[in-house]
């Protein structure tokens, strides 16, 4: 047994249906990056019984050798998804999102200056911020006319094994973790510009070889949690947004209690009340759940519940009510519901993906 259960498993694997032209649109469209088959799925999300089915699959064009995942960002405005490749040619492609089908048409594509781990915009859509993780870089491009994405206007070396980057909620400030050195990295951002410049101090260290590597801002903004890709650890910081600074105060395990092996923990994500919080680790193809206390943003595990192989990416949708995770060696997808109350997952179904999917998107419209 893979650690503790959080509520009843339900195994279904299923094969996934294609959405028919006359059915009635979904709300909710989820995105899902497969990096060996260089496609992107979109899905309909049911939003009452959590049931996905596909509405197409859509190439990433351009690429002449596939990478090993495929980062994405959406604008502010949900107009736009971006999908960088870390692949050969190294570039981010631009998506129109019908609000109304969920479908996808590409606009245009733009350079990368490096392979990416992890893209984002900053909170106006003008800026794409990017980690390399191979290239130990941080970087910003600026963004076009009809989502183009040009050729990067600031790059800052020496920040090695970048995996993540994020803007703040009042777009003054972006922090960067560095796999490669322990470092939560603090920038001071224009927004006028979308330069960087290191805070004062420009980083705090979070437990030697913990491997920082995603990362994610409680809704209330005043708390930041970091997961350690190495040591299988949340780390929780109070965030002082007004001057864009971090300081620790806890770290819990995401590992399951029977864990073996190395630790190689992946993905982060909040329910959007801030109730609860869950973490991927990739070894024990395990997802963590905690609860977040409303008082103080410090977590109580919940408990581990198995998944997909490799669950390098998941993500939950905006209700709350669902949890979707890929896994990159199972090539499929598993939905779990989470309960209000307690926070504990029950399994829902299984839905086949593309080659190595790792990353998931969520996105509702009216």
């Amino acid at each position: 047994m893979r650690g503790v259960v959080l509520g009843m498993l339900m195994p279904m694997a299923l094969s996934i249906t294609m959405m028919t032209p006359t059915a009635a649109p979904a709300a909710t469209f989820v995105y899902v990056g497969n990096a060996e088959s260089n496609e992107v799925w979109v899905l309909a999300l049911d939003r009452q019984s959590g049931d996905l089915a596909l509405v197409e699959k859509v190439g990433i064009p351009g690429i002449t050798k596939p990478g090993i995942s495929t980062p994405m960002a959406v604008s502010p405005d949900r107009k736009i998804l971006y999908v960088g490749t870390r692949g050969e040619p190294k570039i981010v492609a631009g998506f129109a999102i019908d609000p109304a089908s969920g479908r996808l048409k590409h606009l245009a594509s733009g350079p990368l200056p490096d392979s990416m781990a992890y893209i984002s915009t900053d909170r106006t859509g003008r800026y794409l911020l990017g980690a390399s993780y191979p290239g130990h870089k941080v970087t910003v491009s600026p963004i076009g006319p009809a989502g183009t994405v040009q050729a990067a206007q600031q790059i800052l070396p020496d920040h090695p094994n970048a995996h993540a980057i994020l803007a703040d909620a009042g777009n003054r400030h972006v922090l960067v973790p560095t796999l490669g050195n322990d470092k939560f990295n603090q920038f001071d951002l224009d927004p006028t510009t979308g330069q960087l410049s290191p805070s004062s101090p420009p980083s705090v260290s979070v437990k030697e070889k913990a491997g920082p590597r995603h990362f994610v801002f409680h809704p209330n903004g005043r708390i930041v949690y970091l997961l350690g890709e190495l040591d299988g650890f949340v780390y929780v910081f109070d965030y002082d947004a007004a001057r864009g600074q971090l300081k620790q105060k806890q770290s819990i395990s995401a590992l399951p209690p029977d864990f073996q092996g190395k630790p190689s923990a992946a993905d982060l994500h909040v329910t959007p009340d801030g109730r609860f919080l869950y973490g991927s680790e990739r070894t024990s193809s395990t997802l963590a759940g905690f609860r977040v206390n409303p008082s103080d943003g410090t977590l109580t595990a919940i408990g581990s519940v198995p998944t997909e192989k490799q669950p390098r990416g998941f993500n939950i949708d905006s209700t709350g009510r669902y949890l979707l995770a890929v896994g990159q060696l199972s090539h499929a997808l598993s939905s779990y519901r989470i309960d209000p109350e307690s926070g504990k997952l029950t399994k829902l179904k299984e839905y086949p993906m593309g080659q190595n999917p790792n990353w998931v998107e969520i996105l509702d419209f009216p």
